[in-house]
């Protein structure tokens, strides 16, 4: 069979790769209080509880015994609603390795049909849905990167703490640039940004990036502006860019879900059983985000391509 492997990859490489996996989960499950659970590869169609992502993208889907299933494009929903099965008490979650087919994803240096994610949840009492909240989480997931590189490198490029900003004044700080060009400049600048307030709509009246409505809470406001959920951006230095490693946030209410599925025009949502469970206050409230096994891994090993590190034929 042909291959577009690379050439490059040993037993060497690969182990390199494990240690480097192994010890950012060991990192974030001692930073996070979070127990390592197994996870599905597909849940039911009609049970609400896949990632529509930014409600373009189509999930492989199937059928199995009569019922409808998709693969599961990211595990968002489903984690909140696995910490509520396991009546975890406030303060402790869970991670998950996460594998998921997402077929219509632009193919890049940094992206493949495949996503693998560190999927992680944790349970919050509702006073603690705050930025502050949000803002000690990123930093501890940040904290567990940098440690990874370290390791990885014996030294490291992130700085000992990432600037903290939310998008609307990085949007006053270059309004005439992309969003895409606004992270490339403040990363160049900074080296490493927890960037707030991703998915509601900014005084350009466009959000600064698409966000699913019925898991993080954007709309919500904290100090006039939008936002309880972030992406944690470094400087790649391999690839002189800006490189997202984790999306994440302070979940829904019953308020806040309400908004976004009426915002977005898809309150049908509030019939399938997730959404009704969480709008008759039936799930824990929960912070919990995403975080790029294959992102953190070539960042901290220096590799430019996913190729590198994903097994892509």
């Amino acid at each position: 069979m042909e291959t577009i492997l690379s050439q490059t990859r040993s037993l060497e490489s690969e182990k390199k790769l494990e240690e480097v996996k192994a010890y950012f989960e060991h990192e974030l499950k001692t930073q996070l209080q979070l127990t390592a659970v197994n996870a599905p590869l597909f849940v039911p169609k009609n049970s609400g509880l896949n990632d529509d992502l930014n409600g373009i993208e189509t999930p492989v889907s199937f059928s199995l015994q009569g019922e409808e299933y998709q693969v599961v494009h990211s595990l968002a929903k489903w984690k909140r609603w696995y910490l509520g099965e396991l009546k975890a008490p406030i303060g402790k979650g869970l991670v998950t390795n996460m594998k998921a087919i997402r077929k219509d994803e632009i193919l890049s240096p940094i992206h493949s049909h495949l996503v693998d994610q560190w999927d992680w949840e944790k349970v919050i009492a509702k006073e603690e849905r705050t930025l502050e909240t949000l803002i000690e989480h990123a930093i501890r997931v940040y904290q567990t990167l940098r440690k990874t590189a370290i390791k990885a490198q014996q030294t490291s490029d992130l700085p000992e703490k990432p600037l903290i900003l939310h998008s609307e004044d990085l949007l006053q700080r270059y309004p005439s640039l992309s969003a895409k060009e606004r992270e490339h400049e403040i990363c160049k600048e900074y080296g490493a940004v927890i960037l707030l307030g991703i998915g509601g709509a900014l005084s350009s009246g466009e959000p600064h990036d698409l966000r699913a409505p019925d898991y993080d809470d954007w709309s919500t406001l904290v100090d006039g502006k939008p936002g309880l959920n972030a992406d944690i951006l470094v400087w790649d230095e391999v690839r002189q860019t800006s490189l997202e490693i984790s999306s994440m946030g302070i979940r829904v209410d019953e308020v806040a879900l309400e908004k976004q599925l009426n915002e977005l025009g898809v309150s049908g949502r509030k019939s399938l059983p997730f959404h009704k469970a969480l709008l008759n206050g039936k799930l824990p409230y929960t912070i919990g985000g995403g975080i790029g096994q294959s992102r953190v891994a070539m960042f901290t090993l220096k590799e430019a391509e996913i190729s590198k590190v994903q097994a892509i034929f």
